[in-house]
């Protein structure tokens, strides 16, 4: 019956944690409730290098979701940019990552071929 309660205690509190519709989640039960070297207590979160927030549930161990939802979604000349302070995801060209890229009707031409190249050259 206690294992059953912890059980309900860990999903509680990861969910609560998780508001960003996280894609991925684990549990450690050796884990302390450290990181960077600062302390944390029972219900008190942090977020990780790579967008992964932690919460301490002491004694029990450490609960960690990703935070980031990233698109599955896009043409092959769009790549992925998640931005490491804010956790902002965003779709920039493969070809210059330094512009966005805009799928959907009227952006079906790979800006790397063709017409397109061209335009944004002239």
């Amino acid at each position: 019956m206690a294992g059953q309660w912890m059980m309900i205690l860990i999903g509680v509190s990861l969910g609560m944690t998780c508001l960003a519709a996280p894609t991925e989640c684990h549990f450690n039960s050796q884990a302390l409730c450290e990181y960077e070297g600062r302390h944390y207590s029972l219900g008190q979160s942090w977020m990780e290098q790579g967008c992964i927030q932690c919460t301490c549930l002491h004694p029990f161990g450490v609960g960690c979701c990703e935070t980031v939802e990233q698109p599955v979604d896009f043409p092959p000349w769009c790549q992925v940019r998640v931005e490491s302070v804010t956790c902002k995801v965003s779709l920039v060209l493969t070809s210059d990552p330094r512009l966005p890229c805009l799928p959907g009707e009227g952006n079906s031409v790979d800006p790397s071929h063709g017409e397109m190249n061209m335009k944004l050259a002239g």
